[in-house]
């Protein structure tokens, strides 16, 4: 399952990770967010161990969602390092996603 990334816990899953993260961020009123959902879930499992995969809900995370800028969801953000690696914004297959994130493994 996605771990739930919020403002208070960023920095530790993400800026301080020593594995590349995804980060969907997503709304409960985003119909297209809901399409790429199933997808995120499924990469959470197909990555246990060798990736981090979350969600931030931007309603609720602000902050988060403000230092990446974001301004369309639903968008992936690809991370390594703490640093913004990679950034997929719209609803998009499987495979565009799973993609980016094996470059970074």
């Amino acid at each position: 399952m996605a771990v739930e990334i919020t403002d208070s816990n960023f920095a530790e899953l993400v800026q301080n990770s020593d594995k590349p993260v995804m980060i969907d961020f997503w709304a409960e009123w985003c119909g297209p967010c809901r399409m790429v959902g199933p997808i995120v879930e499924e990469m959470a499992t197909d990555y246990d161990g060798k990736a981090i995969i979350g969600k931030v809900n931007v309603d609720e995370n602000p902050d988060v969602s403000a230092k990446f800028g974001i301004r369309n969801i639903p968008t992936i953000i690809f991370v390594k390092g703490g640093q913004l690696v990679d950034k997929s914004v719209g609803a998009v297959p499987k495979n565009v996603l799973t993609e980016k994130m094996d470059a970074l493994l």
